[in-house]
């Protein structure tokens, strides 16, 4: 069975949809081109939007069979905490918000095909991004032979006068105040939102004020700091402040706290998988925070090596996740070495959120390797200190050696 869908030989397809105009002709041009049925699924994972309009207008075009699926809890629980565990930053920076949500939705277009007898999937992402790269490795690990539809790389619709021309000609109706050029494309969800492109585009350009919407300007925030203390267990955080939250509500949580303080701001310019530079305006208030606060009770619990090969392989586990390759062996591999150098990582973190920053200002744990007796200033029965001059010279032998060699 080959991947390669063509008008004809499709007869039904998962159009991963959000009500958009994109998706909105897309789904009307599947109908069209390809003269399949066409199933929406539309993934809540937490981007603050209303999902209601999105199944009356598939409902409206003739869609028959809707999935509109809270994926939130299952987003952070399965997909945004084991990612935190290993720290992961996309080239130094990046907390990966808008790549770590593309497997989950692959994913669930793959369950939802598999029970409708769907034979194709379809998404709406480009063809000069990432996303088409994440979203289509993610249905091929998980179904080898299932097709895949990807418009933006059939059609002539390139640009967004003629989507609003197509849409007109056939009837789909676009809010009117979609109508307008807009100033930059948004993705959102519970991690992040970013935003890209058109106002954005020159790297030389500072941001306007108006792109951000999930944290006020640094030095509009509060002029007293706040405390916020994080409780984790294996890892993961599962409290705030106290207060034990499920996964979700403990994100919502954090990002209310660090976006009114300006916290998680970035303004990058990346590497994409596909080969160009793009640049993209981040905010991840709860994601850096957590961020701070995990490696802040790491710091106590786990051994120097550990945390050294941790931080050796997190680039690695990074790219991977950025590059589309979650369901890989390899992230497989590295995900079970991480979440094995997790099993001690327990405790409470307090932080220090004030103007745009975040600081971790205390740290405790059960299971610490922090010894005061050993690294205290003042006399203790613990460390003999004459044992330093030892481990010294044997370190130093080599160096020694070299530099007698190169002096003669």
């Amino acid at each position: 069975m080959t991947d390669k869908a063509r008008p004809g030989d499709v007869k039904k397809v998962v159009l991963a949809y959000s009500g958009g105009l994109d998706t909105s002709v897309i789904l009307r041009w599947l109908q069209e081109t390809y003269r399949c049925e066409v199933v929406t699924f539309t993934a809540d994972l937490g981007q603050g939007e209303e999902l209601a309009p999105a199944r009356q207008k598939a409902e409206l075009m003739g869609v028959r069979e809707i999935f509109i699926d809270d994926l939130r809890e299952e987003f952070v629980r399965d997909f945004v905490f084991p990612m935190f565990r290993a720290n992961a930053l996309y080239e130094g920076q990046y907390l990966l918000g808008t790549s770590i949500a593309r497997p989950l939705i692959a994913k669930r277009q793959i369950e939802i095909a598999r029970r409708v007898g769907a034979d194709a999937v379809a998404h709406g992402a480009t063809g000069k991004g990432n996303d088409q790269v994440r979203f289509e490795l993610s249905y091929y690990a998980l179904q080898p032979d299932i097709k895949v539809i990807a418009p933006w790389r059939e059609w002539d619709l390139n640009s967004r006068t003629r989507l609003l021309d197509y849409a007109d000609q056939h009837q789909i109706p676009i809010a009117r105040d979609k109508r307008g050029e807009a100033p930059f494309s948004v993705d959102a969800n519970l991690l992040h939102i970013s935003a890209e492109g058109k106002v954005l585009e020159d790297p030389w350009s500072e941001p306007e004020e108006y792109v951000y919407s999930r944290t006020v300007a640094p030095e509009n925030a509060p002029d007293r700091a706040q405390y916020v203390e994080i409780d984790f267990a294996r890892g993961d955080p599962v409290a705030v402040d106290g207060e034990t939250l499920s996964p979700a509500a403990l994100l919502t949580r954090l990002n209310e706290l660090g976006g009114q303080h300006g916290v998680g701001r970035l303004d990058l310019v990346e590497n994409r998988f596909v080969g160009m530079k793009s640049r993209g305006v981040y905010e991840t208030p709860g994601g850096t925070v957590l961020q701070a606060a995990h490696r802040g009770i790491e710091s106590l619990c786990l051994d120097r090596g550990a945390m050294h090969l941790k931080d050796e392989l997190m680039p690695r586990y990074a790219e991977l996740i950025y590059n589309g390759l979650w369901f890989s062996p390899e992230r497989r591999m590295l995900q079970a070495l991480i979440d094995e150098s997790q099993q001690q990582v327990a405790g409470r973190v307090r932080l220090k959120l004030y103007k745009g920053g975040v600081r971790v200002v205390g740290r405790q744990s059960p299971n610490s390797l922090y010894s005061q007796a050993h690294v205290t200033f003042e006399e203790d029965a613990v460390y003999d200190q004459r044992d330093a001059e030892g481990f010294i010279k044997l370190n130093a032998l080599r160096l020694r050696l070299a530099a007698r060699r190169d002096q003669k």
